[in-house]
């Protein structure tokens, strides 16, 4: 994904490229990417987007590191659009309130896909008008968290919408777990397969009916419209804000 995002910030012509940061990939120059022309080298740290003076940072990490790039952030006065999931709900009023001081801003979406946020806006619309709703998730093989922060987040809305779901008629566990997890009263079932992506169906279903919302992303190409999107609105956005919502008007 940082890869993947730094080409996309060195192709808009309304962006520069000017740190790449990857402790792990620490002095690679980035031409050796395919990203000739950048003069830059990957940095071990976040002190690089302070020295090349970064208005905004975009994170794809893991919780542990993230954390500390957005209080980082927001110390330094880098606007933060974030796409690593995981976090509690206390981390996140942390987060508010760090962001709350006005030197930074920060977004943090569970997904970047522009279909994928208007999956989960047309299944909260949708809620309201169906008692039973199940959401299959579906990753690639080396995704380590589960259920996704696309599918956690869809749920908690949906469930948001409609309080009234019908109990889970099942009374006999043939295998242990067989109906998956519950978010909210909402089953949700994760899939982990070599050769996918990023992919979610939303199956509602009411009398002599059924709606299958589906998003599928067949590449990390899918997220980049979301995460420029982001990255030149994020400064018009006081505070943290959860979701691509806001910058869609959806």
């Amino acid at each position: 994904m940082g890869s993947t995002v730094c080409h996309a910030v060195h192709a808009d012509p309304d962006l520069e490229l000017v740190a790449a940061v990857d402790p792990h990939h620490a002095g690679i120059d980035l031409g050796q990417l395919g990203l000739h022309g950048t003069g830059l080298e990957i940095s071990a740290g976040p002190a690089a987007l302070v020295d090349a003076a970064a208005d905004v940072a975009v994170d794809f990490t893991v919780v542990g590191a993230a954390r500390q790039n957005l209080r980082f952030c927001a110390d330094n006065g880098v606007h933060a659009v974030v796409g690593t999931t995981g976090f509690s709900d206390a981390e996140l009023v942390d987060f508010a309130a760090w962001f709350a001081e006005g030197r930074a801003n920060a977004v943090i979406a569970p997904n970047f896909a522009i279909g994928a946020v208007l999956m989960m806006r047309f299944a909260e619309l949708a809620a309201p008008y169906f008692e039973t709703a199940e959401i299959i998730e579906l990753h690639h093989d080396a995704k380590i968290d589960a259920p996704s922060g696309t599918a956690i987040a869809t749920a908690k809305r949906m469930a948001a919408a409609s309080s009234e779901w019908s109990a889970d008629p099942t009374t006999t566990f043939v295998s242990a777990g067989a109906r998956g997890a519950t978010v909210d009263g909402i089953p949700v079932h994760s899939v982990r397969l070599h050769g996918l992506v990023a992919h979610q169906e939303v199956l509602l279903g009411t009398t002599g009916q059924s709606l299958v919302i589906r998003h599928d992303s067949y590449d990390r190409s899918s997220f980049m419209p979301g995460v420029l999107l982001a990255a030149k609105g994020i400064a018009l956005r006081p505070g943290l804000t959860i979701g691509l919502e806001a910058f869609l008007g959806v």
